[in-house]
């Protein structure tokens, strides 16, 4: 599990691949303190349950899921920061 910049200025990647609930949506509500209101998180995971998790988590933190999607069992979840 790592957290890096990505190459978007305001875009940080969170892979937490390998990790299952709840953990993957802990680690992106802590990654998120360092991302910018605003800015972009994209969180890499394995778990099919995070799809449910991070709809939950994103409607009640007030952050907005930009997008997801499933690549051949690795879930992709784009989090915009709220201000």
């Amino acid at each position: 599990m790592s957290a890096h910049t990505d190459a978007g200025a305001d875009e940080a990647v969170l892979d937490a691949t390998g990790l299952k609930c709840p953990l993957p949506v802990l680690r992106a509500r802590k990654a998120l303190r360092d991302v910018p209101p605003g800015g972009l998180l994209r969180v890499l995971t394995t778990d099919p349950g995070s799809v449910v998790d991070f709809r939950a988590w994103c409607d009640a933190s007030a952050n907005e899921l930009a997008d997801w999607r499933d690549d051949a069992g690795v879930y992709e979840f784009l989090i915009r920061r709220t201000a």
